[in-house]
């Protein structure tokens, strides 16, 4: 059987402008002499994104010329390019001939989540192709990501107001995607490479490969098999494959720790942030956390701060996690209070340090193909 998108692609179009809710253009009225009726107002849950020709995103990158390819993954290839008004976009096209199903699945699933978000901390999606191929159309970030931003070398390391600022940007779009989205979406892989900067350097959660969406009555997911990042894993993704919000609590904790020393997850020589930072936070040693590059230029109770958050975010227990409400409200000045956040014993005799083991593999990554729910838990 054909793939859809190399049939005639009018019922898969009919599909993707069903779930986006997306009305097509308004037509000329029959009558010039009659005025033309006022716009229905736009919903507040309908998505934004449209149907993109193939022939506007081949003329966007330039026939997709080697020179405007910025980024390749596993199963996907992304693309700079513009369109005619001058806007800068990111042309992401789902390779994998061999998978046409599964390709097609994975399509839709990151169109089902991403498709729905609206929030200036996330990336926005501005539409799809299906002529020829799989496309996902978003806007284009000119400053890169978190990680190549932190990890340059060559450039001044990111000062202090900025990390600050990026970790809390970034815990306002993790919150939205939990609480204020229309769907409730796990990302699954929040990292510093996944989290695109704007010109002012505001985040922007991208990369939503590996998303799944929630239904209100359900507690978690069962996922398998496990994808995501060495050095990122909840414990209970990583030996379960249980995913709900705290799972992306657990990563966001990681990346807090990434933006506060300026360390990678994992180094070159395999070992892991956890395993290094672990006993610096348990003896409240802040200062020996800070990237040393900053020369002590940072603001040394925001410091505390995100170290103690960091801290709540990476614990074994996914129930003493915080959720991304309450990490908000920390990182943003609320009041500390220890007897809230400390654990009974019997819990924190489960804080098994196995989880922050430097790591042996050569890969950092898992690179399986994309997962599929298994299973999952409705709550009672």
């Amino acid at each position: 059987m054909k793939p859809l998108y190399l049939r005639s692609s009018g019922s898969f179009k009919r599909l993707l402008l069903f779930i986006g809710g997306h009305r097509s253009p308004a037509k000329p009225a029959a009558d010039a002499g009659k005025e033309a009726p006022e716009p229905s107002p736009e919903s507040p849950h309908r998505p934004a994104w449209r149907c993109f020709s193939y022939d506007e995103i081949n003329r966007a990158t330039g026939a997709f010329h080697e020179g405007n390819l910025v980024g390749r993954g596993g199963s996907s290839e992304v693309y700079r390019g513009e369109l005619p008004d001058g806007k800068a976009v990111a042309v992401k096209r789902l390779m994998g001939a061999s998978a046409c199903e599964r390709r097609e699945r994975d399509f839709l699933a990151e169109l089902g989540t991403v498709g729905h978000a609206r929030h200036p901390n996330v990336c926005a999606l501005l539409g799809c192709c299906v002529d020829r191929d799989l496309y996902l159309v978003f806007e284009f970030s000119r400053r890169g990501s978190v990680a190549a931003n932190l990890h340059d070398e060559a450039a001044p390391a990111m000062g202090w107001a900025a990390r600050r600022g990026i970790a809390v940007g970034t815990a306002r779009g993790l919150e939205y995607l939990h609480k204020g989205c229309q769907r409730r979406i796990i990302h699954r892989d929040i990292k510093a490479s996944n989290v695109l900067l704007t010109d002012d350097l505001q985040p922007q959660i991208s990369d939503f490969g590996l998303a799944k969406w929630l239904p209100s009555e359900w507690t978690h997911r069962a996922i398998a098999p496990i994808e995501g990042t060495f050095g990122c894993l909840a414990p209970e993704y990583y030996t379960h494959g249980i995913v709900d919000e705290k799972t992306d609590v657990f990563a966001f904790g990681v990346f807090l720790l990434e933006l506060m020393t300026g360390r990678k997850p994992v180094d070159g020589g395999h070992r892991s942030l956890l395993s290094w930072a672990r006993p610096l936070l348990a003896d409240g040693k802040v200062d020996a956390l800070v990237d040393p590059r900053l020369g002590g230029d940072y603001d040394g109770e925001q410091a505390r701060r995100v170290a103690f958050v960091a801290s709540l975010c990476v614990r074994a227990p996914a129930t003493w996690r915080p959720s991304m409400t309450e990490v908000l409200e920390l990182l943003e000045g609320g009041e500390i209070r220890q007897d809230r956040w400390a654990m009974p014993e019997a819990a924190a005799d489960d804080e098994e340090p196995w989880w922050f083991d430097d790591l042996n593999d050569e890969d950092e990554e898992f690179n399986t193909p994309s997962p599929s729910s298994s299973s999952s838990t409705t709550s009672n």
